[in-house]
């Protein structure tokens, strides 16, 4: 079938190789990945666009198209393997609680992962109604934030200072902890009424309300992607995207005399000394070194694989030339 004949659409609903895909023209289908894309291309994620061989009950998606912005974890219990969470996003929004949700050290894992996108982060600091110091908050994620925009809310009351980020054909992701509050910001944003449930009271978790992501149209024009909630966040990020969750560190680290200076015993190391001077917090500090060395295993590791993949592409050539050599009678 020729690409004249497939229908392009984009992933609203992704869950074990099962998808359904709006259609261009109006419409939705349930879809799965053609036996092609699932051998030998990249399996699709909410957000994604892509062209799909129409079916009556079960429509096959052929194709996915180039990525704008991804975000992406690494998958839990498997090595070097990731999962991408959603695409073609323009703002990754996270969401944290201000109860027993609020971790700074989370928020700026997930800073990192949204500057790694390609997408703009935004904080989003959820439950002001039950929060004592909701200035200190605010102000203690701003110091850590960089050039993320951090925004209050309670978004069982009202969800209208978010609402400037979405124009038409903006697509938004919500990220978060479970109970953090995304579904309530969902239903507010959408109209719609995704369940909700509490939280527990003595750490503010609450079980998964969302169990798949799903793609949503906003009145206006605007995307919303809703995700399950993160129990765990397996960073894979470039240290560029690093710098830009810390970039009071990065700017220092320019002014280290030593151009690939790790930071650790090295003469003149600028970071060092704003360190000892009091100039970085400690727990600013082992939060990026932390992250640091999980970056530079990330890279370690993605070489190695491109090692791996390039030394079986030519272990699979020589056996075919092997395996032609001998039908030729040679």
């Amino acid at each position: 079938m020729s690409k004249s004949e497939l229908i392009r659409g984009r992933v609203s609903f992704g869950a074990n190789e099962e998808y359904r895909v709006l259609l261009d023209g109006g419409g939705e289908s349930a879809a799965l990945p053609s036996g092609t894309l699932r051998a030998y291309g990249e399996l699709p994620a909410v957000g994604d666009w892509v062209w799909v061989r129409p079916a009556a009950e079960l429509s096959l998606i052929e194709a996915v198209e180039a990525r704008r912005t991804a975000f992406v974890r690494r998958a839990a219990g498997r090595i070097g393997a990731s999962q991408c969470v959603a695409t073609n996003i323009d703002f990754c929004f996270v969401v944290c609680g201000l109860d027993g949700d609020f971790n700074l050290r989370r928020i700026e894992r997930y800073l990192v992962l949204a500057w790694e996108s390609g997408a703009q982060p935004v904080v989003a600091l959820n439950k002001t109604d039950i929060c004592l110091d909701v200035k200190t908050a605010v102000d203690a994620v701003r110091s850590i934030a960089g050039q993320a925009d951090v925004v209050a809310i309670s978004a069982s009351r009202s969800v209208e200072p978010l609402r400037r980020w979405l124009q038409p054909d903006i697509t938004m992701v919500l990220l978060g902890s479970s109970g953090a509050g995304k579904s309530t910001i969902a239903n507010a944003l959408t109209g719609r009424t995704l369940t909700t449930q509490e939280v527990r009271e003595h750490d503010s978790r609450g079980r998964h309300t969302t169990t798949a992501r799903m793609l949503m149209a906003l009145p206006g024009g605007a995307w919303l992607i809703d995700t399950p909630g993160m129990r765990q966040l397996g960073l894979l990020a470039s240290e560029a995207s690093l710098d830009l969750g810390f970039p009071e560190i990065a700017a220092l680290a320019e002014q280290c005399r030593f151009a690939d200076c790790r930071h650790e015993q090295e003469p003149g190391c600028a970071v060092r000394q704003a360190l000892a001077a009091g100039r970085i917090s400690t727990d600013r500090w082992v939060s990026y070194a932390k992250l640091q060395r999980e970056a530079r295993h990330h890279a370690l590791e993605a070489d190695a694989g491109a090692q791996r993949a390039e030394k079986q592409k030519w272990k699979a050539i020589h056996k075919a030339n092997k395996r032609m050599y001998r039908e030729r009678g040679h």
